[in-house]
């Protein structure tokens, strides 16, 4: 009976190792799968930032076409489309401060592509050309498909931060180097409401 009794604790001790394995090795892999996902995520968001950029070079050849067009508005836009394109994050390392540096070339293009349209409203040659027309719809499509990238960007990172941050994960996340990652947020003053004259 005593042997019975000793092989039946060994056995229950052995299957509880072997489960705490089991479940330590899914928790492992899990993390990884979920890092990807994020980096991916990002890869769809820099591609949507990507588009953006490329709609530019034909706004402004477009643009250049109006006689008399505002130089300095023009040379605006080419530039802030040479400093947002020569800010490149690696995905491993989505930090606050590497977000925030990208957000903040990504804004100085926003800014200068709406300046750029508050400028064409004195021109109404070239708002009614097609070209025109077509290509600020486009930009405004991929304005909207960059809100809808970040927003999944973020609801990903979400998943991956709490999974890492749980109970026993944030033991083997602290060992194996798995670290939070940073969301895109809202520029400082986005809060409040434009105010609009007439």
């Amino acid at each position: 009976m005593k042997l019975s009794k000793a092989w039946i604790i060994g056995i229950v001790v052995i299957g509880i190792i072997l489960i705490s394995i089991g479940s330590a090795i899914r928790m492992y892999n899990k993390m990884p799968t979920l890092e990807e996902g994020v980096s991916s995520q990002w890869a769809k968001v820099e591609s949507a930032y990507q588009r953006r950029s490329d709609l530019i070079p034909n706004l402004v050849n477009t643009v250049k076409g109006v006689a008399n067009f505002e130089q300095q508005t023009l040379t605006g836009v080419v530039e802030a489309r040479a400093k947002a394109t020569s800010v490149n994050i690696d995905p491993t390392k989505l930090n606050a401060e590497s977000i925030k540096q990208f957000q903040q070339a990504q804004s100085g293009l926003s800014s200068a592509l709406s300046k750029l349209m508050v400028v064409v409203e004195k021109y109404p040659e070239l708002k009614a050309t097609q070209n025109f027309l077509e290509l600020q719809s486009q930009l405004e499509g991929t304005e909207n498909r960059i809100n809808v990238e970040r927003n999944k960007f973020n609801e990903t990172a979400q998943s991956y931060n709490s999974y890492i941050r749980r109970f026993p994960n944030n033991l083997f996340a602290g060992m194996f180097g798995f670290e939070k990652k940073a969301y895109f947020e809202a520029e400082a003053g986005a809060e409040k409401a434009p105010e609009v004259k007439f």
